[in-house]
């Protein structure tokens, strides 16, 4: 598996990046912004600093595990840095610990179809993204002591892309009570998020990720730039962290 396929798609959804021409003088800046405009503190997200105290990912086999995932997913080269290199291990728990983990968003009554946890993409799942990642961490280092004498994120990093690749594509299932193809998936879907996510929530430390696509981030206005098409802008990307 290689870091450009893993970004490939999101990559471009995010960023919707123009190609870069010839064309590569700086794009200006606009100054002078409204500031009545500003974001009121009390709707801003709470900032998640990496580095710090995790809340739900606490367990040390279980971080170990989900920190080697996602770096076989997207690793470090000479684009940037690995995804926990940029915070995506904090950002993934952030998550975990409000209302995404919570599955707060889900309907998780039933009725429930027969054999649903199969439609992978379609699936209503009861269980939450708390508690999928619980099991399904557990079961994948299960899984690999099993077949291959150690826990995932002690494997050489072949045996790993292989194990990743068995689950994306189905030919692995880690234990009964796990829907291994959507865990997976959902694995694939949530480190994307936390590599080009605003740092306020804790993943694309430093604005690597968006460094990486040319996305400049959250600024106020892009009106001096809707004809510049097709133009490289080095525009420097702003993010919704307080600067004071």
């Amino acid at each position: 598996m290689k870091r450009r396929e893993a970004l490939l798609s999101l990559g471009a959804a995010v960023a919707a990046a123009p190609a870069v021409s010839a064309d590569t003088a700086r794009a200006e800046v606009v100054r002078n912004y409204p500031q009545d405009m500003a974001l009121d503190r009390a709707f801003q997200p709470p900032s998640v600093r990496v580095g710090g105290p995790l809340t739900v990912l606490t367990d040390d086999s279980e971080r170990r595990t989900i920190g080697a995932i996602f770096d076989r997913l997207i690793p470090a080269d000479e684009f940037g840095p690995s995804a926990t290199e940029a915070g995506c291990i904090e950002f993934l728990d952030a998550q975990l610990a409000g209302p995404f983990g919570q599955g707060a968003a889900l309907y998780r009554e039933g009725p429930r179809a027969p054999d649903e946890d199969k439609m992978v993409q379609k699936a209503q799942f009861i269980a939450t993204p708390r508690e999928r990642y619980a099991t399904g961490l557990k079961a994948l280092d299960a899984w690999a002591t099993n077949k291959h004498g150690a826990p995932f994120a002690d494997l050489e990093a072949a045996r790993q892309d292989e194990i990743l690749a068995g689950m994306e594509n189905g030919d692995i299932e880690l234990a009964p009570e796990v829907n291994t193809k959507a865990f997976f998936e959902l694995m694939l879907q949530n480190v994307r998020e936390g590599y080009f996510s605003d740092p306020i929530y804790g993943g694309n430390k430093n604005m690597a990720g968006w460094k990486m696509i040319g996305f400049p981030g959250a600024r106020y206005d892009y009106r001096l730039y809707a004809d510049r098409t097709g133009q490289k802008l080095d525009l420097e990307p702003v993010n919704l962290i307080p600067k004071d």
